[in-house]
């Protein structure tokens, strides 16, 4: 968990400070309902016309499903996501469903559901890491996933685990990371670099 490297100049809810996104996980199974939570925490995102366009594909560790999904991730992923509990494909529908016509914002939805979902396995003392790092394709054709869906992201999710169970390489990643200052991503009326 943080040790106290992350510090905000403004006040912030803990479990938005202390989220971050740890590779090191201890395999122990996560309960069902738990597991059910961080679902419904996603559920309540805000959305475009409350049209809720995420959908979450994922497999437990010890379910007939874990291969199918384990088996999309780059090598690289699957060297430490092994010890993840959960494993998840997010996808959004691209169509708004009151009318069929395309949504802009899915993406941004579906990121809003995610961040729903991170938050709340932080404040449960769970951790999330989602990845770009797995094969997009195959990943619509093993899942059966139609073409009116986009394929966003892999989320693992697990126990936080001892960083000297990864590589050096990844050892030396192990920490929660620092954010670009207000200054940086805030512009007031208009675009400057």
């Amino acid at each position: 968990m943080i040790d106290g490297t992350r510090n905000s100049k403004y006040d912030l809810n803990p479990a938005i400070l202390n989220r971050w996104s740890p590779r090191s996980m201890t395999g122990e199974k996560i309960s069902h309902d738990e597991v059910l939570s961080l679902f419904e925490a996603a559920r309540w995102a805000p959305s475009s016309y409350n049209n809720q366009p995420w959908r979450f594909i994922y497999a437990n560790k010890e379910s007939q499903h874990w291969n199918t999904l384990f088996n999309l991730m780059i090598e690289f992923n699957q060297s430490w996501a092994k010890n993840a509990s959960v494993l998840v494909v997010i996808i959004s529908s691209k169509n708004f469903e009151y009318n069929g016509n395309p949504s802009r914002t899915h993406s941004f939805d579906t990121g809003a559901a995610w961040e729903n979902l991170a938050i709340e396995a932080t404040s449960r003392g769970l951790v999330t890491h989602a990845m770009e790092g797995f094969d997009y394709e195959k990943t619509r054709k093993d899942l059966e996933i139609p073409d009116d869906y986009e394929v966003n992201a892999m989320i693992a999710i697990g126990k936080e685990g001892e960083k000297e169970q990864l590589s050096k390489e990844l050892q030396e990643k192990e920490f929660p990371s620092d954010r670009k200052p207000l200054s940086e991503i805030m512009m007031e009326g208009k675009f400057r670099k």
